[in-house]
C-alpha cells in the first residue's frame, strides 16, 4: 500500500515537473493528500457551470468555490475564492465571478477550471506544514491558524518526519495549547487527527524530499476530527548538492590522532617574537606537550632549539597534526604536501578566507582536503587546546588548568572570553576548540569526539550557524544521555529565513526552528554566553536530581521571593510542604518565621538554624533539590555559613545522599570569597544574584530529563 502510494506520487511529481512546474494546482494537491490519507472535504473540478452547479448539488449544502490555475498561486489575492455558495443560481454566478477575475488579474493565466469544494464546519483553525530549513532540512510545523498564526506567530517545529508522540507532542508545544482544549465551555478538538495530519504531512516531505513546502491552511478542527480546508505544494527549484558526510567510526579515528596526537607539525614556524609561527611554537614547547614538535619553515634550519625542515615532506616518522600559520594565499600548495605525507589533519589558523569573500580560495583547500583525506580545522581560528595532552596548539594565552568541561567557539573573540572566564573561575577544561569557518570539521565532528572522551563531562558550544543540522541532532541524542550539552545560539534576532509563499515558510524563522529542534534534540540552550559557561562550569558540580520537588531555605524574606519567581521562571516545581514536614521545620525556626516554601528561618538566626534546615532537607526523601537564600549578619558570618553548609553537604554524600545544592549569597564582599568556598565543595553558590543559581539547577533538570533521567519531557 505504501508504495502504491509513493508510485502514484512520484508519477504526478514527474508530471508537473515535466511542465515546468514547481506549484501544484489544488486537485494536484488532493491527489496527494488522497495517497497519503491527509483528510481534505470533497471536492470536484468543474470545468464548466454546469459541472459546476451538478456538484455542488451532489455536495447537498454551502460550498466554496475556488479558481484552478498553475499559474494563480495566492487565489485569494486573485478574486478567486468565494465562500459559502449555495443554490444553482448563485453557483452560477460565483463561477462566472471568478473566472472573470481570474482573467483580469493574469490574463495570460491558463485556467484549468473551478473547484467546487465542500463548506466545513466552524472549528478551531489550525496550520500544518513543512518547509525545507537550509540548516535541519524537511522540518514540519504546527500552530494556530487563519488570522492568529500572523498575529501571534505560535507556531513549533521538529525534524521530519516525526513519530505519532512526537507529533501529538508538538500540540502542547505552542503558546496557546490550552484553545485546543476547549474554553469557556466549548468541547476540545480531536488532538489524535491534528497529530495524524502532522505525521502524515512529515512522512510525505520525507519520502519525496522534491518537495519544499506543504501548507494546510488552515486545517479545521473539531471534537470530531480535523480536515484541511486548503493543500498548497511547492516543488523545490533544485536539490542542494549532497555534503560528504563521515562515519561515526572515521570521525574518531581522525579526532582521536588530533585531540590526542603524538606528533605536530608546525607549517610556518619561526624564530622571530610577534609572529603566530613564533607564539604557537612557545605554547607547544612551554606548555609541555611531551609528543614531538616539528617546525617547517623553509628559511630556518633551527627554531627555537628544534631542526627545522624546508617541507613537511622532509619531516621523519608519522605526524598526526599540521599547524599552519602561514599567510592564506601559501596554504593550498603546503596542503598538497601535507597530503602527500599522509598527515590526517590540518588546522588553519591563517584568515583571510571565506570570511573575508575568498569564497573560491576556501572552496580550493576543500577540494584538496578531500582528495587527500585530510580533516581541516578552521581557517580563521585561534587553534585549540587540549589540556590532558598538555597540548596548547595557539597563538593566544597558554591555559592548563585541566578537568572535564569541552568548550568551542566559530569565534576568536568569544574563544578568548571563554579562556578568560575559565581562568578566573578555575574551571577545568578537556579542550577549548577554535570553528572559525567551518570549512570541513564541525560541531558535530567535535560532539561525537566529547561524547566518547572519558576527560569530558560537559560539552558547551558557541554557535553561528550550524552546517549539517541533522548531523548535529544526531551526534547531540548519542551524547545527551551521557552527558550535558549547552549552546549558545548567537543571530537570535536574525530576520530569519524568509521561506516564500506559504504561511509556514513565512514563519520559518532561523531562530524558531533552532529553539525547537535543539530543544528536541535534548540540548540546553543558553541565552547568553555568561549563561553557556556558567552552565557549562556547574553542570559536572551539581549532582542529578532524582525528583521535581524542590525547596527554599532562606534567611531573608525578599530574596525568598525573588528565588521564588527564579524557580517559576526556570520551569522548576516549588514543592507543596506537606504537615508533617511544616511541622518538622517549625522546630527549627522562630514563631515570626514562615515554614511552608520557601522556608523562610529569618534573618537573625544562628549558624545552628541554618544548619539544621539544611539538614532536614537533605534528610527527607521527599525533597530532591535545595536552593540556599543567605542574607550576611554577624550572627552567621558569610564564611560560618560556608563552611557548615559544605560540610553538611559533605557528610550526607558520605552517606549516598546526592541532592542538587545551590545558594544565592546576599551581602558585603566577604560572600564571595564565601561563594568560591561553596563552588569548590560542589554546592553551586552566587553572590549579589537570585537569578543565576536556580537558572544554573533549572539547566540540570533540563538535562536530566533529556537524558531520561526523570519523568517528563525535555
Amino acid at each position: 500500500m505504501a508504495e502504491d502510494r509513493v508510485l502514484r506520487v512520484r508519477s504526478l511529481l514527474d508530471t508537473v515537473r515535466a511542465e515546468g512546474r514547481t506549484a501544484l494546482t489544488a486537485p494536484e494537491g488532493k491527489v496527494i493528500a488522497d495517497a497519503y490519507g491527509i483528510a481534505v472535504p470533497g471536492e470536484e473540478l468543474a470545468t464548466d457551470v454546469d459541472e459546476a452547479v451538478s456538484y455542488a448539488a451532489r455536495f447537498g449544502g454551502p460550498v466554496v468555490m475556488k479558481i484552478v490555475s498553475p499559474d494563480i498561486l495566492h487565489k485569494t489575492d486573485a478574486g478567486g475564492v468565494i465562500v459559502g455558495v449555495e443554490g444553482a443560481a448563485d453557483v452560477r454566478a460565483a463561477f462566472h465571478r471568478i473566472v472573470e477575475n481570474a482573467r483580469a488579474y493574469d490574463a495570460s493565466a491558463r485556467i484549468e477550471g473551478v473547484q467546487v469544494q465542500e463548506l466545513l464546519p466552524q472549528g478551531q483553525e489550525v496550520i500544518v506544514g513543512s518547509v525545507t530549513d537550509p540548516t535541519f532540512g524537511k522540518v514540519v510545523a504546527f500552530g494556530l491558524g487563519g488570522v492568529l498564526v500572523e498575529v501571534l506567530k505560535d507556531i513549533t517545529f521538529r525534524l521530519a518526519p516525526v513519530s505519532a508522540d512526537e507529533a501529538m507532542s508538538m500540540l502542547d508545544s505552542i503558546r496557546s495549547a490550552e484553545i485546543l482544549n476547549g474554553v469557556r465551555g466549548a468541547a476540545g478538538v480531536d488532538r489524535w487527527a491534528i497529530a495524524e495530519q502532522i505525521r502524515r504531512v512529515s512522512q510525505l516531505v520525507a519520502d519525496f524530499p522534491e518537495i519544499a513546502e506543504v501548507d494546510l491552511n488552515p486545517v479545521i478542527a473539531t471534537p470530531e476530527g480535523a480536515v484541511a480546508a486548503d493543500i498548497r505544494v511547492i516543488l523545490a527549484e533544485k536539490q542542494p548538492p549532497p555534503r560528504r558526510t563521515y562515519t561515526r567510526e572515521e570521525i574518531l579515528t581522525s579526532m582521536r590522532r588530533l585531540m590526542q596526537p603524538s606528533s605536530v607539525a608546525v607549517i610556518g614556524a619561526s624564530n622571530e617574537p610577534g609572529k603566530i609561527g613564533n607564539s604557537v611554537m612557545r605554547n607547544l614547547i612551554d606548555g609541555g606537550f611531551a609528543g614531538e614538535i616539528h617546525p617547517v619553515n623553509p628559511k630556518a634550519d633551527d627554531i627555537q632549539g628544534r631542526k627545522a625542515y624546508k617541507s613537511v615532506t622532509d619531516v621523519p616518522g608519522e605526524v598526526d597534526v599540521a599547524v599552519f600559520a602561514i599567510p592564506a594565499k601559501f596554504v593550498a600548495s603546503a596542503l598538497e604536501e601535507v597530503g602527500r605525507k599522509n598527515i590526517p589533519n590540518a588546522v588553519l589558523i591563517p584568515s583571510g578566507f571565506a570570511e573575508t569573500g575568498e569564497h573560491e580560495l576556501q572552496a580550493e583547500i576543500v577540494a584538496i582536503a578531500e582528495r587527500h583525506g585530510i580533516r581541516l580545522l578552521g581557517p580563521n581560528i585561534y587553534g585549540y587546546y587540549s589540556t590532558w595532552q598538555d597540548l596548547c596548539a595557539t597563538f593566544c594565552t597558554p591555559y592548563d588548568v585541566k578537568g572535564g568541561v569541552a568548550l568551542t567557539s566559530q569565534s576568536g573573540g568569544i574563544g578568548m572570553a571563554i579562556l578568560g572566564f575559565a581562568r578566573t573561575t578555575k574551571t577545568g577544561v578537556s579542550a577549548i576548540v577554535g570553528l572559525g569557518n567551518k570549512s570541513d570539521l564541525d560541531e558535530d565532528d567535535l560532539l561525537t569526539w566529547f561524547g566518547e572522551d572519558p576527560h569530558t563531562e560537559c560539552i558547551a558550544m558557541h554557535l553561528e550557524d550550524l552546517k549539517d543540522g541533522r548531523a548535529f541532532v544526531e551526534a547531540a541524542r548519542a551524547t545527551v544521555p551521557k552527558k550535558p550539552v549547552v549552546v549558545l545560539k548567537a543571530g537570535r534576532t536574525a530576520a530569519g529565513a524568509k521561506a516564500a509563499g506559504s504561511h509556514t515558510g513565512a514563519l520559518a524563522g532561523d531562530d524558531a526552528v533552532y529553539d525547537d529542534i535543539l530543544k528536541q534534540a535534548g540540548v540546553i540552550r543558553a541565552p547568553g554566553l555568561n549563561e553557556m559557561l556558567e552552565y557549562a562550569r556547574a553542570l559536572p558540580v551539581l549532582p542529578t536530581p532524582k525528583g521535581d520537588n524542590v525547596v527554599i531555605i532562606t534567611g531573608a524574606g525578599g530574596s525568598g521571593v525573588l528565588l521564588s519567581d527564579a524557580v517559576t521562571d526556570n520551569g522548576l516545581s516549588l514543592m507543596e510542604i506537606p504537615p508533617d514536614l511544616d511541622e518538622a521545620f517549625r522546630k527549627f525556626i522562630p514563631p515570626f518565621g514562615a515554614a511552608g516554601n520557601p522556608v523562610d528561618i529569618t534573618g537573625g538566626e544562628p549558624p545552628s538554624t541554618y544548619e539544621a534546615t539544611i539538614r532536614l532537607g537533605l534528610e527527607d526523601p521527599r525533597i530532591h533539590a535545595l536552593v540556599l537564600g543567605y542574607w550576611h549578619t554577624i550572627v552567621t558570618p558569610p564564611m560560618v555559613f560556608a563552611e557548615l553548609t559544605a560540610r553538611v553537604v559533605a557528610e550526607f554524600r558520605e552517606r549516598g545522599i546526592e541532592k542538587p545544592v545551590v545558594a544565592s549569597l546576599a551581602g558585603d564582599v566577604e560572600v564571595e570569597e564565601a561563594c568560591q568556598y561553596l563552588y569548590e565543595r560542589g554546592v553551586v553558590a552566587y553572590p549579589y544574584t537570585t537569578e543565576k543559581p536556580v537558572a544554573v539547577l533549572g539547566a540540570k533538570y533540563r538535562w536530566a530529563r533529556a537524558a531520561g533521567l526523570l519523568g517528563g519531557g525535555s
